[in-house]
C-alpha cells in the first residue's frame, strides 16, 4: 500500500475507467468518488488542497481547474491516469507531491509516468522540494539555480545533505552553486540554496496562565540572539501537566510544528544532562528541569544541548539540537484530542466540511455502528470502535481514554452532537470525573445540520419565529418535568418540535404532548412528520394537530407542530409548504397584503 501524506481523492470520468478508479484507491489507501460529472468534485478537493487523481482525459482536469490555478506554490497535486492505465501524467503540483504520487502510481500499473518538470527529469530529484524534514529556506532563487545546473553548471554540498547522494545532480568540490545545510538563520542567493533540517527541538516551560506573548517573545529572542533559523525548529516541546497550557500551543503554532510532551519521569531522567537543574522546579513538578529536560529528551542520547535555559519573569526556553532531522513519530506524546462531529440527518451533502475534515484526520473513530456505516463513504483510515444503541456512555468514556493516551479521536454523533447527542455527555464527564488526564486533552464540538433545521429546510420555513425543541424520552428527565415544559411551549405559543417522541415502550407522552397544545392551539394547525431525513428511505407528512395519530409516528420521526399563526401554502404539485410568519406584513411601508384567509390576528412577532 502506497501511503500519501493526505488520502488523494480519486475520480473517474466515466463508467468505464471505475474499475480502475477503485483499484487506485486501494492501492494509495484514498478516497473513491462515484460522483458525476466529476466537476465539482474536483473543483470541491482542489479548493480544499486534497490530492487528486483523475482517471479520464487530461483536457478535461485543465478545462475544470483553469480557473482556480494561482499559485505553484500552494496548488495541491493532480495527476491524470488514463483510462486503459496506459498513461500516469502529474498536471499540477508536480514539486507538492504529485510527480511523486506519479512514479507510485506508474510502479502499481508498470508505466513510466510522464514526468515534465525538467529538473526532475535530468536529475532524479526536485531541489525545490526536498524530502520530509528538510526545507528550503529561499524558493525564489530555485528557479535561477536550477536553470543554471540545466544549463551546465555543477554545485558543491555544503555541510550534510544526505538525499542529495545518488541523484543525478552535477555535484564538484567547486561548484558553481552552493547547497547548504545549517540550522543557522541565512538569507542564501540564487547561487545559495539554503536547506535547514529539522533537527532543533525547543524545549518550554512556563507558569499555569502565562501569557503566550511573553512566552513568544522569549522564544523570539532567543532565536534571534543566537541566529539560528525558526524553520530548523522541529517541534516545541514541554512537561505533559502543560498539555493545555495555551502559551505553549500558540508558540508551536506560530512556528508551525507540532507540540509534544514528557512525563515528568522522563524529563528527571535528563538531569545529568542538563546545565541548570533546579530543586525548585523538581519539588513543583518532579523534575528537575522542564525546558532544558524536555528538549534533551527530544533529541535523544545523541543529541546534545545547544542553548541553555534562558528566562522572562513567567516562562523559560531551551533548545536541543540533533544530527539528524527529528522523527515525530518517535518524538514525546501528542496532546490528544476528541473532537465531537456531528453528520447531520446522514447523507454526505448535509454534512460539513468540517466533519469530513475531521474524521479523516483521526486515528479513533468511535460511535454508534450506524453512524460509523453513514461516515463510509469518506474511506476513513481511523480505527473504528463500535458501540450497540444505548451504549452512549461507554462510547464518551472510551473517546476520553484514548485522547488521554495522546490519540486524536473522532466522536460520532447524528445531527448535530450539542442537540440531545454526545457533546454533552462528554463534558458532563469531564466535569464530575477527577482525571487530570482527561482535563488536558483538547476537545471540540463540530456542528450538524439537526433534524429541526432538516425538516424546516424540505418543508418551508416553519421555524421562521420563536421555536422550542423537547425531548419526550423520560428516561433521563421525570415526565413532569417535561410536562411543565410542554405547557410553558404552549402557553408561549412557540413552535414545538418533539424529540424521541416515542419509543417500543414510551406510547403515552406524544398522546399527552397533543392534548396539552390542543388546550392552547387551533385543531388546524400544521404538524410536519418528518421521517428519516437525507437518508433513502425519507419521508415527509403534514398533517393537522387534531388529525395527529401519535401511532403511526415512530424513534425516528420528528414531530414539529406550528404554533397559532403557522400556516400552509398550497404547491402547484399538490404538495404544501409550511411557514411561521415574523410579522412582515404589519411592518409599516410592507407590501405583503393580507388576503381573506391571512386575518391580520394571525400574524405575530415583530420584523
Amino acid at each position: 500500500m502506497i501511503s500519501t501524506a493526505r488520502p488523494p481523492l480519486i475520480l473517474s470520468v466515466t463508467g468505464t475507467g471505475e474499475a480502475l478508479a477503485a483499484r487506485l484507491s486501494e492501492t494509495l489507501d484514498g478516497e473513491l468518488s462515484t460522483d458525476r460529472p466529476v466537476a465539482d468534485p474536483l473543483r470541491r478537493a482542489f479548493a480544499a488542497d486534497r490530492p487528486i487523481v483523475l482517471v479520464g482525459a487530461a483536457g478535461i482536469a485543465i478545462r475544470v481547474l483553469a480557473p482556480l490555478v494561482a499559485d505553484k506554490q500552494s496548488e495541491p497535486p493532480v495527476v491524470v491516469v488514463a483510462e486503459d492505465g496506459s498513461a500516469v501524467v502529474p498536471l499540477l503540483g508536480g514539486h507538492r507531491g504529485a510527480n511523486d504520487l506519479a512514479r507510485s502510481i506508474g510502479i502499481a500499473l508498470g508505466v513510466p509516468a510522464a514526468i515534465t518538470t525538467a529538473s526532475d527529469v535530468r536529475f532524479g530529484i526536485a531541489l525545490d522540494d526536498p524530502p520530509l524534514g528538510w526545507t528550503l529556506a529561499n524558493p525564489a532563487d530555485h528557479k535561477t539555480a536550477a536553470r543554471a545546473l540545466l544549463d551546465g553548471a555543477s554545485a558543491r554540498i555544503d555541510g550534510h545533505l544526505p538525499w542529495l547522494l545518488g541523484t543525478a545532480v552535477p555535484l564538484a568540490p567547486d561548484g558553481a552553486l552552493a547547497l547548504v545545510s545549517t540550522v543557522m538563520a541565512e538569507s542564501g542567493g540564487p547561487d545559495r540554496l539554503i536547506y535547514h533540517p529539522r533537527a532543533l527541538a525547543l524545549g518550554v516551560g512556563c507558569e499555569r496562565g502565562c501569557d503566550p506573548e511573553e512566552l513568544w517573545s522569549l522564544v523570539q529572542s532567543t532565536l534571534s540572539e543566537i541566529g539560528l533559523a525558526p524553520q530548523a525548529i522541529a517541534c516545541v516541546v514541554s512537561i505533559d501537566v502543560k498539555m493545555d497550557e495555551p502559551a505553549v500551543h500558540a508558540v508551536a503554532e506560530r512556528l508551525g510544528v507540532p507540540a509534544r510532551f514528557f512525563d515528568a519521569a522522563t524529563l528527571e531522567a535528563e538531569t545529568p544532562r542538563l546545565a541548570n537543574p533546579s530543586l525548585v522546579v523538581f519539588r513543583e513538578v518532579g523534575c528537575h528541569g522542564v525546558s532544558e529536560g524536555a528538549a534533551l529528551a527530544a533529541v535523544g542520547a545523541t543529541g546534545q544541548l545547544m542553548v541553555e535555559k534562558r528566562r522572562s519573569a513567567r516562562a523559560t526556553c531551551a533548545i536541543g539540537a540533533a544530527d539528524t532531522p527529528l522523527d515525530m513519530a518517535e518524538t514525546g506524546r501528542k496532546r490528544g484530542s476528541v473532537s465531537v462531529v456531528g453528520l447531520g440527518p446522514g447523507s454526505a451533502e448535509w454534512r460539513t466540511p468540517e466533519a469530513d475534515s475531521l474524521i479523516l484526520a483521526a486515528d479513533d473513530l468511535v460511535a454508534y455502528g450506524l453512524y460509523l456505516d453513514l461516515a463510509a463513504d469518506l474511506g476513513a483510515t481511523g480505527h473504528p470502535h463500535r458501540f450497540d444503541l444505548g451504549e452512549e456512555e461507554a462510547r464518551a468514556r472510551a473517546a476520553l481514554e484514548l485522547a488521554a493516551e495522546g490519540r486524536q479521536v473522532a466522536l460520532i454523533s447524528s445531527g448535530d452532537p450539542g442537540i440531545y447527542a454526545m457533546a454533552t455527555l462528554v463534558f458532563e464527564l469531564l466535569d464530575r470525573t477527577p482525571n487530570d488526564a482527561w482535563r488536558r486533552i483538547e476537545v471540540r464540538v463540530a456542528p450538524g445540520i439537526s433534524a429541526i433545521q432538516a425538516a424546516a429546510a424540505r418543508i418551508g420555513a416553519p421555524i421562521g419565529h420563536d421555536f422550542c425543541t423537547i425531548s419526550l424520552s423520560d428516561l433521563l428527565t421525570p415526565w413532569e418535568a417535561i410536562e411543565t415544559r410542554i405547557q410553558a411551549a404552549a402557553a408561549g405559543d412557540f413552535v414545538v418540535a418533539f424529540y424521541n417522541p416515542v419509543s417500543r415502550r414510551r406510547r403515552t407522552q406524544l398522546h399527552a404532548a397533543k392534548a396539552i397544545l390542543l388546550r392552547h392551539r387551533p385543531g388546524d394547525t400544521p404538524v410536519v412528520l418528518a421521517r428519516s431525513l437525507g437518508r433513502p428511505e425519507e419521508r415527509l407528512q403534514t398533517v393537522t394537530l387534531a388529525e395527529l395519530d401519535p401511532e403511526t409516528v415512530d424513534m425516528l420521526t420528528l414531530v414539529l407542530v406550528g404554533s397559532s399563526a403557522t400556516r400552509r401554502v398550497a404547491r402547484g404539485d399538490g404538495g404544501v409548504w409550511v411557514y411561521t410568519p415574523r410579522g412582515y406584513a404589519g411592518k409599516a411601508g410592507s407590501a405583503i397584503g393580507h388576503g381573506p384567509d391571512r386575518p391580520d390576528t394571525r400574524e405575530t412577532g415583530a420584523g
